[in-house]
């Protein structure tokens, strides 16, 4: 397995249809590209570029985005993001993330993600549920 490292690339690409419009997902009112859309996909990226070097039950999740949403792309037009892993900190890593329309740049900033073992992750999300239930009953 190779080596996790700063300078891995991410890119992943998305056509802007209904489904991922403001209108459709509830950011806004019109037909473009929704910004909760373009966070989705830049944390797709980031998290998919990093996937193929964290050990087996390994994963990441997603902690913290600081992001800038400087453009409406309409429906049909391709969007493409990119992301490069610039830090890391033990478990934490650090991704510049940008995506761009086939016009330019659309948004652009750091994304934060936070290796984790994916079971005891799981297993502890699912043990909040089962302490609400027990608080209650």
């Amino acid at each position: 397995m190779a080596e996790l490292k700063t300078g891995i690339m991410g890119k992943e690409t998305v056509k802007v249809a209904k489904e991922n419009t403001a209108s459709t997902v509830g950011s806004g009112l019109l037909p473009v590209f929704a910004t909760p859309s373009m966070i989705a996909l830049m944390e797709k990226t980031a998290s998919e570029s990093v996937a193929p070097y964290l050990e087996e039950g390994l994963g990441t999740v997603g902690t913290h985005i600081d992001v800038m949403h400087t453009s409406a792309t309409p429906l049909g037009m391709e969007i493409v993001c990119q992301s490069e892993l610039i830090e890391i900190d033990g478990r934490r890593l650090v991704f510049s993330v940008v995506a761009f329309d086939e016009c330019g740049e659309i948004g652009k900033g750091t994304h934060e993600r936070f290796i984790i073992n994916n079971e005891k992750f799981l297993a502890k999300a699912v043990s909040k549920k089962e302490s609400k239930n027990n608080k209650n009953g």
